[in-house]
C-alpha cells in the first residue's frame, strides 16, 4: 500500500505494544509519542516510525517520504551514533497483525540500539551529575565531527537562515503568548544587523557544513562514559547545513539555561581550542539568542509556561552587552597560568586564548604533538615567539571588538608584548588586568615534570632559559598586576573582580 493515514498507523501503533510482535526478547513494550513519531521501546531495542503527517516544516504523509527520511535518519545519525543507528526496518503483515521485517511493507522504522534515557544530558545536568570532563569529551568530540565534514558549496545558500528561524519562532509565539515581544524581536534584528557581513564570508571560508543541526543536551546520552549525540536533523537540510559555531550556540545556550554557565563556557573554550574559530563568535551571540528563542517557541507549543518565559528572559540576557575584559596572565612556566585562566573562563564566563596551544596551530600541530624543539630554536624561536603573540594580539582584538571578554594565557615574561596587549585593551577602552603567579623554583620543576600531553613543551632548561631573561614587572604596570598564589586565593579573585568594574 503506498499511503497510510495516521488511523491505518494508529492501529499498526496498538498491535505493537504487543511484545510477540517483535522477533527479540521483549518483556514489555513502551511507547514514547512526539508530534511527529511514535517511538515503541521493546527489549534491547528501539523502533522510531514517522507520523504520516504535514504541519508545515516537513511533510511525512506519503510512504515513501516516511522511507526516505528513515533512511536519512540512519545516514545522518551514523555520523556521531553508529552503534545506536542500526537499519530501518519494514513492517509488513496488516494493519491490525503487522510484522516486523515482513514484505510488502505498510509501514517502516528506524531501529536504534537502546539506552538509558536517564543518561542524556539534560538529565545528568538535573541531577548535578554532568561533569567538567563530560564537556571536555563533548568538545573534543563535536570539533572533530565538525572537521570531517566537507563544506557547503558557496551557491548552496545555506548558513544564512536562522533569522528566517527566529522570525518564524516569534510568529508562532505571538499565537500562544500575550507578552509584548517587540523590544526582544528588534534586538534580535539588530544584532543580526552588527553581524550580517560574516555569514557570507563564513559561508566562503567553509564553515557552513551539514552539522547535527538540533544538539540541545536532550539529544545528547552518555553511553559507557561517552558522550554521543543522536536525533539530529533529518527533515530540513537547511536546518542541519549550517555555520559550525550556530551548531555550538545550542549547547552552550542550554547550559546557561540550565544555570551552569561555568560548564558553558568550559564547553566554548575547548571547542575554540580545539578548532581555532575565533572568527566564529562575531554572530555567536546572535546564534545563542535565536537558539533560546526557537526553545521558548518549542516550551509554548508544549505549554511549558514557565520554561518559555525562562528561555525569552535568556535570550535577552544575551543581547544584553557586557562591557569586555582584557586580563593577561605572568608567570614562569608551572607557575599555575592554564589551571588560573581555566578558572577564570568559567567563573567570568570569558574567552581563552592560549599561547602554547597558537604557537603549535601555527606550526601546523596539534596541541599534545611535540615539535622537538630547543630553547630558542623551532617553535621557540625569536622569529616564532613573535610571530605567536601577535596572533595573540590579534585573536584578543577580534574578541573584544566583538563584545566578548578575554583572557591570554601566556607567560609575558617581556615588558614590550606586556605593553602591547595594555595598549590594545587602552584604545579599545577596556579594563585591563595582569595576573600575575609566582611559585617556589621547587614547585615550578615538580609541576612541568608531572606534565603529560600538555601543550607546554617547557622543560627545565626552558625554566633556566626563561627565568634568567624575562624582564621584572615595571612601576607603570603594577597599579594593573592582581598577584595570585593559586586559583583558591579569594583575597586575589576579589582584587581581580574589583580592577575589572
Amino acid at each position: 500500500m503506498a499511503e497510510s493515514g495516521l488511523t491505518d498507523q494508529g492501529r499498526i501503533i496498538t498491535a505493537l505494544l504487543d511484545a510477540k510482535c517483535y522477533p527479540h526478547p521483549a518483556k514489555n513494550v513502551k511507547l514514547v509519542e512526539t508530534h511527529i513519531s511514535w517511538v515503541l521501546l521493546a527489549g534491547r531495542y528501539a523502533y522510531k516510525i514517522k507520523k504520516a503527517v504535514h504541519p508545515g516544516f516537513l511533510d511525512f504523509t506519503r510512504l515513501e517520504a516516511r522511507l526516505y527520511y528513515c533512511n536519512e535518519e540512519i545516514r545522518l545519525n551514523r555520523r556521531t551514533a553508529p552503534k545506536i543507528y542500526l537499519d530501518v526496518v519494514p513492517i509488513g503483515g496488516s494493519f491490525d497483525n503487522p510484522v516486523m521485517g515482513g514484505l510488502p511493507a505498510l509501514e517502516y522504522a528506524v531501529r536504534m540500539k537502546r539506552f538509558s534515557s536517564g543518561n542524556t544530558l539534560d538529565r545528568l545536568a538535573e541531577r548535578g551529575k554532568l561533569l567538567p570532563f563530560h564537556l571536555d569529551l563533548l568538545a573534543a568530540k563535536i570539533a572533530s565531527f565538525h572537521e570531517s565534514l566537507p563544506p557547503a558549496g558557496i551557491d548552496s545558500g545555506y548558513g544564512t537562515g536562522m533569522l528566517e528561524v527566529a522570525r518564524a519562532s516569534f510568529g508562532e509565539l505571538h499565537k500562544f503568548l500575550d507578552d509584548d515581544l517587540s523590544n526582544l524581536e528588534e534586538r534580535v534584528e539588530k544584532e543580526y544587523a552588527a553581524c550580517a557581513d560574516c555569514f557570507p564570508q563564513r559561508l566562503k571560508q567553509g564553515f557552513v557544513r551539514e552539522c547535527h543541526g538540533d544538539l540541545h543536551l536532550g539529544n545528547i546520552a552518555l553511553v559507557r562514559g561517552d558522550p554521543v549525540p543522536f536525533d539530529c536533523i533529518e527533515f530540513d537540510p537547511k536546518l542541519r547545513w549550517i555555520d559550525v559555531v550556530e551548531e555550538i550556540a545550542f549547547p552552550v545556550m542550554d547550559l546557561l539555561f540550565r544555570e551552569c554557565p561555568g560548564l558553558a563556557y568550559r564547553f566554548l573554550n575547548a571547542y575554540l581550542e580545539r578548532t581555532g574559530d575565533y572568527g566564529g563568535m562575531k554572530a555567536f551571540r546572535f546564534h545563542l539568542s535565536c537558539r533560546a528563542v526557537v526553545r521558548a517557541m518549542v516550551d509554548a507549543m508544549r505549554k511549558k509556561e514557565s520554561s518559555c518565559s525562562k528561555h525569552l528572559v535568556l535570550a535577552s540576557e544575551i543581547l544584553s552587552k557586557r562591557r569586555p575584559f582584557l586580563i593577561i596572565t605572568h608567570g614562569l612556566p608551572g607557575s599555575g597560568k592554564t589551571t588560573l585562566s581555566q578558572a577564570v573562563l568559567e567563573r567570568l564566563e570569558a574567552i581563552r586564548i592560549r599561547s602554547d596551544v597558537e604557537r603549535k596551530r601555527l606550526a601546523g600541530l596539534l596541541p599534545e604533538a611535540r615539535s622537538h624543539s630547543g630553547i630558542a630554536s623551532g617553535m621557540y624561536s625569536l622569529d616564532t615567539s613573535r610571530a605567536a603573540y601577535s596572533r595573540l594580539l590579534a585573536l584578543a582584538r577580534e574578541l573584544l571588538s566583538s563584545g566578548f571578554p578575554v583572557i591570554v594565557d601566556a607567560a609575558f615574561l617581556s615588558a614590550g608584548e606586556r605593553w602591547r596587549f595594555r595598549n590594545l585593551a587602552q584604545n579599545l577602552s577596556v579594563p585591563f588586568v595582569i595576573a600575575s603567579l609566582k611559585a617556589p623554583r621547587s614547585s615550578l620543576e615538580e609541576r612541568i615534570l608531572a606534565r603529560k600531553n600538555d601543550a607546554s613543551e617547557a622543560d627545565l632548561a626552558v625554566l633556566d632559559a626563561l627565568e634568567a631573561s624575562s624582564d621584572p614587572l615595571q612601576p607603570g604596570e603594577r597599579s594593573r598586576v592582581v598577584q595570585f598564589t593559586g586559583i583558591l586565593d579569594e583575597t586575589a579573585w576579589e582584587q581581580l573582580e574589583q580592577a575589572l568594574d
